[in-house]
């Protein structure tokens, strides 16, 4: 179970982001082949299993990584997680 004060700093990050389906995501995929699909799971669950095409860089290092790994500031980005929230508080760094 999550906090109030956490999911109130989610809610008002999924605000700024749009949020898309598989399918979308395939048809962006197709339409820009730039387009990075970016894993912020922790390392142990991108270990245990993650999307095809995605690259991996978690939640606890994109701020520091993101300008280096992917310094292309016009990139679009797809970012996903287990549950939402961790995607939805990275799409403020990327």
């Amino acid at each position: 179970m999550h906090s109030p004060a956490f999911l109130r700093v989610v809610d008002e990050a999924k605000t700024k982001t749009k949020e898309i389906t598989i399918p979308q995501l395939k048809d962006r995929m197709t339409e820009n082949p730039k387009l990075v699909f970016l894993d912020v799971r922790e390392d142990n669950e991108w270990t245990a299993g993650h999307a095809d095409g995605a690259a991996h860089l978690g939640k606890g290092i994109l701020e520091r990584d993101i300008e280096t790994k992917y310094p292309d500031t016009t990139a679009e980005i797809v970012m996903y997680c287990g549950g939402g929230f961790r995607s939805a508080l990275t799409c403020e760094v990327a």
